[in-house]
């Protein structure tokens, strides 16, 4: 079930409620009546939730799920296992993304409220500049101070002499003690889920949090997204610099350090103490070893083994990357000669 301090429950429903607005049709031997109360991913599913599944490299996720029904196409309803509700769609996971809107709605600001939400909890020594909004069961702790016109959303619980600064957005996240975050970055919103539907492109519901640990430093214009399902996680004492991006799902290690303009894609893990150069870019669902190195504007295609160095376009470890520039290099001057 999402955080109910980030996310109303709007259930339960039926199947059959959930099936006829999700435009799935009912496997015969469905119960139409049995209550849905969320949606959750095949593994995590349990027996008053509603899964997808759409990747056949996931298919003893579908045999093993506990789910209490589940969006599949005609030709895999047959590998769902005894007592799941069978509702069949040629497009599983547009249906998955059509329940969660039903399931689920995220916590806005209370229309009308004041600025500083009575619902929410502010310790003693909190320092809050002209214009912060602070939204109901937000909770600050002392010593923290927030720059002006900064949000914080409902639920969010922020730790003990931070600093947030000017017109930085929070929601949906928990953040730890000494945590600093500089001015325009924005934590906690929608990750970027999309997937595809007969009547054009659709969004996921993002229905994770963003967890940042002690000591943590994101730099100005950065993003991080909330996850689609599990946290994204950010570890103790990771800085990381101006305008980088941190997809939905991505758990970063300790003590990483990350330069501006990188931009890390959905699923990445990454070890501790890894350090990335300006401009690199990382694929989705990928491993970065502990103790990694990234040179500057590397582009990540591959897992990366621990403590290792990469570099280039598509990244590989930079020894081979040096030579192949070199090479490149003699016959660039060879060609020249030669024309000479």
């Amino acid at each position: 079930m999402p955080d109910s301090r980030f996310f109303q429950s709007l259930g339960p429903l039926t199947v059959a409620e959930i099936s006829a607005a999700a435009g799935a049709a009912l496997h015969s031997d469905v119960d139409a009546g049995q209550a849905i109360l969320a949606v959750a991913p095949l593994v995590r599913a349990g027996p008053s939730d509603v899964a997808f599944f759409s990747d056949r490299r996931y298919l003893n996720d579908l045999i093993s799920t506990r789910a209490g029904a589940v969006f599949v196409t005609a030709a895999q309803a047959s590998s769902a296992p005894p007592g799941c509700a069978v509702l069949i769609t040629p497009e599983p996971q547009a249906a998955y993304a059509r329940a969660s809107d039903l399931l689920h709605r995220a916590l806005r600001h209370d229309p009308g409220s004041p600025a500083i939400h009575p619902g929410s909890e502010i310790e003693s020594g909190v320092a809050l500049a002209p214009g912060v909004v602070v939204g109901q069961g937000a909770r600050i702790g002392s010593g923290t101070e927030i720059g002006a016109n900064a949000v914080i959303g409902p639920g969010v619980c922020i730790g003990r002499h931070c600093r947030i600064g000017a017109n930085v957005t929070i929601g949906f996240a928990l953040i730890g003690d000494r945590v600093r975050i500089y001015a325009n970055a924005v934590i906690g919103e929608e990750g970027f889920g999309v997937t595809g539907s007969r009547t054009g492109s659709l969004d996921i519901p993002q229905l994770g949090r963003v967890i940042i640990q002690d000591a943590v430093t994101i730099g100005a214009g950065s993003c991080i997204d909330r996850g689609a399902w599990d946290d994204t996680v950010i570890g103790e004492q990771t800085k990381i610099d101006n305008l980088v991006q941190v997809a939905h799902n991505v758990q970063l290690g300790r003590n990483c350090i990350i330069a501006a303009q990188t931009g890390l894609s959905g699923s990445v893990v990454v070890g501790d103490g890894v350090m990335f150069g300006g401009q690199v870019g990382i694929a989705d669902h990928l491993t970065i070893g502990s103790g990694a190195r990234l040179a500057a504007s590397a582009g990540v295609m591959k897992n990366i083994p621990p403590g290792e160095t990469w570099a280039g376009m598509p990244a590989r470890p930079i020894r081979r990357f040096m030579r192949e520039m070199a090479w490149l290099g003699r016959q660039a001057v060879k060609k020249s000669d030669g024309e000479a």
